[in-house]
């Protein structure tokens, strides 16, 4: 029956995601079967044996995807070092926790060998991070390919970043410019499932959190302490977002309900009134979170991507041909 249930939901999930072959011209399933039927496969095993030596970069992967799409679109800037003359995306205070660009390096020297000037970095970030979620127990989909690297990564672009900071408000007007739902922010929201973030990124919560409190009253009491803690060995220290910090699961949820989301851009989906029910449905229904995130992760795929000569398939992921 968990089978039969489980192929249900694997078909549902084929017919969603094939119809978004011509969502974007010149975007496919199949877009390198024809030119480097390997690609896919050449970017799945580098990942799986990244994630084998070193668990923790899927939360990396995933993240650096998130990253890049969110400013200039799916187009690799992330992955392009900064240069004397241009301070790139990656060297942003708001990027310097990103991790797994060796992986990208990696994949991308291997497709170079077997078919030169084909596979974009923009496609390989984006098929390392669905790879990711799978290998660390997230669910199984597909992605259109044929994305285009871009040609500009600035630092002041980062500003357009979602903020540690910010509440279900700002969270639901951000992802909302982007064209997301409601929902599809909060299923978003769930990869955080993985990694880790700095003390930096969630002391403001500690000590002097506004004019009547000292620490965020929206943090569990023992929860605080943990943090403090962590604090202790400076802003670099690091904190799991959730117990299972190598796992994809819906143990996300079940910490915001706990009052255990670690940033306030985490807890404040519990208490948001549009996102409050949706985090109560993700953490008593994981398929759910599990569906709802890959339908999400496949539209963010999607964003503002370079095609034809608005874009570049560079030689080298860390600078522009």
């Amino acid at each position: 029956m968990a089978v039969s249930n489980f192929l249900g939901v694997f078909l549902v999930v084929e017919i969603i995601v094939s119809g978004l072959r011509f969502g974007a011209d010149g975007l496919s399933m199949n877009y390198y079967m024809m030119n480097c039927p390997f690609a896919e496969l050449i970017v799945k095993n580098t990942v799986n044996r990244a994630l084998q030596s070193d668990p923790t970069l899927a939360a990396g992967l995933v993240r650096m995807h998130f990253h890049d799409c969110f400013l200039e679109g799916c187009d690799g800037s992330v992955l392009i070092d900064s240069t004397k003359d241009n301070t790139a995306e990656k060297d942003s205070p708001a990027n310097l926790s990103l991790r797994g660009y060796e992986i990208i390096d990696d994949a991308k020297q291997q497709l170079e060998m077997q078919c030169p000037g084909v596979v974009s970095c923009a496609d390989i970030l984006a098929m390392a991070a669905r790879d990711a979620v799978f290998w660390a127990g997230g669910p199984v989909y597909d992605i259109p390919k044929g994305r285009k690297d871009g040609r500009r990564s600035r630092i002041e672009d980062t500003f357009n970043l979602p903020r540690p900071t910010f509440n279900s408000s700002d969270l639901i007007t951000m992802f909302g410019q982007h064209g997301f739902s409601v929902q599809e922010m909060v299923a978003l929201s769930g990869a955080h499932t993985l990694g880790v973030a700095r003390c930096s990124s969630f002391k403001n919560r500690l000590s002097n959190f506004d004019s009547t409190h000292d620490v965020d009253p929206a943090l569990d009491s023992d929860f605080a302490k943990t943090l403090s803690k962590t604090c202790s060995a400076g802003d670099n220290a690091e904190q799991p977002f959730d117990m299972t910090r190598n796992t994809f699961d819906n143990a996300y949820y079940n910490g915001l309900l706990r009052k255990a989301g670690l940033l306030t851009s985490d807890q404040t989906l519990l208490a948001g009134p549009k996102t409050r029910g949706i985090v109560n449905g993700y953490a008593m229904n994981q398929a759910m979170f599990f569906f709802d995130f890959l339908q999400a992760m496949v539209k963010m795929g999607l964003l503002d991507v370079k095609e034809g000569s608005k874009g570049e398939v560079r030689a080298n992921c860390r600078k522009i041909n």
